[in-house]
């Protein structure tokens, strides 16, 4: 089990945001992997100078890149549900069953996971 953090998470992280803080110590602690997409890091960062506590988060955070194979599916899973983002297609392509996924765009994610079948844990933030 993992839990993927999606860009409003990470706006949490750098607002230093109390429960998204508090929900990623348990995380931490129970030693469940972090993960997040590099286009949900493309949305959020700007300058590492002023980003100082997200930087230090995505220290252990894995980050899963946008590749050629990712770009088909995600385009193929925005297809089939009639949706258009990119980046929240390529965070559902991350979750497996079990997983958790932070999101502040629940409804998008829970659409985008039925259509691939993947009973994951939506953590609205």
């Amino acid at each position: 089990m993992k839990a993927v953090l999606d860009a409003g998470a990470l706006v949490a992280v750098e607002r230093r945001d109390r429960h998204v803080g508090a929900l990623l110590r348990v995380l931490q602690q129970r030693r469940v992997p972090l993960w997040t997409s590099a286009a949900v890091l493309a949305q959020v960062w700007r300058d590492g100078a002023r980003q100082a506590t997200l930087a230090r988060l995505l220290q252990g955070v894995g980050v899963r890149p946008l590749a050629m194979d990712d770009g088909k599916q995600a385009g193929a899973l925005l297809g089939s549900t009639g949706t258009d983002d990119v980046v929240d297609a390529h965070l559902a392509l991350l979750l497996e069953a079990g997983d958790r996924v932070l999101t502040s765009d629940s409804d998008d994610v829970l659409r985008l996971l039925a259509a691939r079948r993947v009973r994951a844990i939506v953590v609205p933030i």
